[in-house]
C-alpha cells in the first residue's frame, strides 16, 4: 500500500498564491527569495502568462536559466517572458529587486529547477559568466548594460522552430538593448540565406564553436567571409561535407586569400576541421601559416593532399603542440611521408589521438613515420585501418609501438596476404595471421582494446567506437 506524502508548506504557499493571480502579482516585490523559484516553476508549468510577465520584471537573481526548460517551452510562454523583459528594458528606472543580466537558453547540465538549493544556484558566478562573455564581447551601452541572451543554435531545416524564429525577431527589434550571444552555432542548411540572417542577429564575438555542413567552398567563403572575420573568439571551426564546385584557379586563389585573412584573426582557435579538403590541396601552407595560436586538434579529412602540403605541417609553430591529429580518408598513396614523420616527432610529447584510417598508405611508405610514431608516449588512440600493409610491415609497425604504454584503442588493417582477388578478407587465411600478429604484439607490450582486420568486425559486429572493456577481435 503506497503512502502519499503530504505537500510541503512551501508547495502549499505557492499553490495558494497562484489560485489568486492578482495576489501573486501584488506580492512579488516583497516575496521571499525562497518562494520565487517554486512560484516561477508552478506558473511556468501551468502557463500563468500574466504572472510570468510580471515575475521577470522583478527577477531577484542575475541569471534566468531557461535552458533546461527549452524542451517544454511553449511559444505563448516565451512571448509572455519576453514581453515582461521588453517592458523592463524600455524603462529608465528599473524595479528595486531586479538584478537580471543574463537570460540563459543554453541546455546546461545543471538542473536549476528540480531542487531548490538557495539563491546561489541562479547568481551566475563570475567564473561561469567569464566562460560565456568578456567585457569586450558585451560592452556597456548607455546607462544600463545590455541584457545578454545566451543560446546554442542548430539550424537543420526551414521553417525553423517557431520559438527560435520569434526569439530572433524579438532580439532584432531591440538591437542595442539586447545582445544575442551564441556559444555554439551549427548549420546543416544548404541554402545560405537563413544562416546569414541568423548571423546578422547574433553578437558575432560571442560565437566560440562554429560548424557548417553541406555547402560549396566557393559559396561559403564568398557569402560568409564578412561574418567569419568578426568571430574573433572562435575556439572550434568545422567545415564538413563542403564541396568543390569550381576549377577556376584564379577564383580558388582569391577564395583561399579570403579564408586566410579570417585565420589571421582567430587568436583563440584550438580545433580546426576541414572535411572534403580537395579545395585546399596545394594551398594548405597559406592557411596554416596564418594560424595565430597553437592548435590542439587538427582534422583534415576526406580528400587528398600533395607532398608540398605535408611539408608545411611541421614547419609552423601553430602545429607544434597538437593533441589530436586526424587525416582519415585523405589519400596519401605514392607520396613521401617523411614530412608526416617529422611532424610526429615534433608533437610526440603532446599527441594523444592519431587517425590515419583509410589513407591508403602502402607498406613501402611506412618506414618514414615509424620513428616519429614510436616516440608518441602520450598516445591513447591510434587508427590505422584500411591501409595496404604486408604481414612483415604490420609486425614492424606493432614492434614500434612497444613504448606506447598509454594506448587504449588501436586499429590495424588485415595483412595483404589474407586478401583475395576482390580485396576481401579470406578468413581461413586471415585468422592464423591475426593470431601471429597478436603474438608479435604481446612480445613487446600488453594491448587493451585492439581491432585487426575489417571494422566493424563481420564476425561479431563490434566497432572501435563501442565501449568494451577488452576486445581483441580474434
Amino acid at each position: 500500500m503506497s503512502i502519499q506524502v503530504p505537500p510541503r508548506p512551501l508547495e502549499l504557499a505557492v499553490q495558494s498564491l497562484l489560485r489568486d493571480q492578482a495576489l501573486a502579482i501584488s506580492a512579488l516585490e516583497e516575496l521571499p527569495r525562497e518562494l520565487y523559484l517554486p512560484l516561477f516553476m508552478e506558473a511556468f508549468s501551468r502557463r500563468h502568462f500574466q504572472t510570468l510577465t510580471v515575475m521577470v520584471q522583478a527577477w531577484p537573481f542575475t541569471c534566468l536559466p531557461l535552458g533546461s526548460l527549452m524542451k517544454t517551452l511553449h511559444l505563448e510562454t516565451l512571448k509572455a517572458l519576453l514581453e515582461g523583459l521588453h517592458m523592463l528594458l524600455t524603462q529608465k528606472v528599473h524595479p528595486r529587486r531586479w538584478k537580471l543580466q543574463v537570460l540563459d537558453l543554453q541546455d546546461v547540465d545543471e538542473n536549476f529547477w528540480a531542487t531548490w538549493c538557495g539563491s546561489r544556484a541562479l547568481s551566475c558566478s563570475p567564473e561561469a559568466m567569464s566562460k560565456r562573455q568578456t567585457a569586450e564581447d558585451c560592452p556597456r551601452m548607455g546607462e544600463h548594460q545590455p541584457l545578454k541572451v545566451f543560446i546554442d543554435i542548430c539550424l537543420k531545416e526551414i521553417p525553423q522552430d517557431e520559438c527560435l524564429r520569434y526569439l530572433f525577431q524579438w532580439v532584432y527589434q531591440r538591437r542595442g538593448l539586447v545582445h544575442l550571444c551564441c556559444g555554439s552555432l551549427v548549420s546543416y542548411l544548404t541554402p545560405i540565406t537563413y544562416l546569414r540572417k541568423s548571423l546578422k542577429i547574433i553578437y558575432l564575438n560571442s560565437i566560440q564553436e562554429l560548424e557548417i555542413f553541406n555547402m560549396s567552398w566557393a559559396h561559403l567563403i564568398r557569402k560568409l567571409h564578412c561574418y567569419l572575420k568578426e568571430m574573433k573568439n572562435l575556439r572550434k571551426l568545422v567545415f564538413s561535407r563542403c564541396h568543390r564546385y569550381t576549377s577556376d584557379n584564379d577564383l580558388e586563389e582569391c577564395l583561399v586569400a579570403k579564408i586566410s585573412s579570417v585565420f589571421l584573426r582567430l587568436e583563440h582557435l584550438q580545433l580546426l576541421k576541414m572535411n572534403m579538403i580537395t579545395f585546399f590541396s596545394g594551398y594548405l601552407e597559406q592557411l596554416i601559416r596564418c594560424l595565430q595560436m597553437p592548435l590542439e586538434n587538427l582534422e583534415l579529412t576526406c580528400g587528398y593532399l600533395l607532398e608540398e602540403d605535408l611539408k608545411c605541417l611541421y614547419q609552423y609553430p601553430s602545429l607544434g603542440y597538437l593533441k589530436h591529429l586526424n587525416l582519415s580518408f585523405v589519400l596519401l598513396f605514392r607520396i613521401s611521408l617523411e614530412p608526416l614523420g617529422s611532424l610526429l616527432e615534433k608533437v610526440a610529447a603532446s599527441l594523444e589521438t592519431l587517425i590515419f584510417e583509410g589513407c591508403q598508405i602502402h607498406y613501402s611508405q611506412l618506414s618514414a613515420i615509424l620513428p616519429g610514431l614510436s616516440r608518441c608516449s602520450q598516445l591513447t588512440t591510434f587508427y590505422f585501418g584500411r591501409n595496404c600493409m604486408s604481414m612483415d610491415a604490420l609486425k614492424d609497425l606493432l614492434r614500434h609501438t612497444s613504448g606506447l604504454s598509454k594506448l587504449s584503442l588501436e586499429t590495424y588493417p588485415a595483412p595483404e596476404e589474407s586478401l583475395n582477388s576482390l580485396v576481401h578478407v579470406d578468413w581461413e587465411i586471415f585468422t592464423p595471421l591475426r593470431a601471429e600478429l597478436m603474438c608479435t604484439l604481446r612480445e613487446v607490450r600488453q594491448p587493451k582494446r585492439i581491432f585487426i582486420g575489417p571494422t566493424p568486425c563481420p564476425s561479431c559486429g563490434s566497432s572501435p567506437s563501442e565501449e568494451l572493456e577488452l576486445h581483441l577481435c580474434c
